[in-house]
């Protein structure tokens, strides 16, 4: 069952619950997987990769957003957002614990020899591309750093 189907079939059934919030985060998937279906060149529709991407960029914009509104005092603006993320986030992988993240970044770092700050940018890539829809690439970056800083 592709992404989209399983928002459909969520969305009916939020719908049938009378959960807003819900609807409104499924709804935000189901627009940003079909604006990125036309864009997409390919008539395959987007591959399983790109479908984590987009969750995950979308998961970050709703953690940003309810961040922005907490500094700011406005926690009325913050709970939606919190909300949806928690929502979008039921369609990605399990995600993966620091220890666990820090643990893949020592095995990238002692197979490649990285020694410093100048080798962050290839430790970053396989590890990113090992983790990929499993971490955040932000919680990645801090970790590389610390490891090679």
């Amino acid at each position: 069952m592709s992404l989209q189907d399983k928002v459909m079939v969520e969305m009916k059934a939020a719908m049938k619950a009378k959960d807003s919030a819900r609807l409104e985060a499924l709804r935000a998937v189901k627009s940003a997987i079909l604006l990125a279906n036309t864009e997409s060149s390919s008539k395959d529709g987007l591959s399983e990769d790109e479908e984590m991407k987009l969750l995950q960029k979308l998961v970050k914009q709703r953690k940003e957003s309810a961040t922005i509104y907490r500094e700011q005092g406005r926690a009325d603006l913050a709970e939606p957002e919190e909300t949806q993320a928690e929502v979008i986030e039921q369609f990605l992988p399990e995600q993966l614990s620091e220890a666990e993240i820090e643990a893949k970044v020592d095995e990238v770092i002692a197979k490649t020899g990285a020694s410093g700050m100048q080798d962050m940018g290839k430790v970053m890539g396989l590890v990113t591309k090992d983790l990929a829809g499993k971490a955040d690439g932000k919680t990645i970056s801090t970790i590389v750093k610390r490891k090679l800083g």
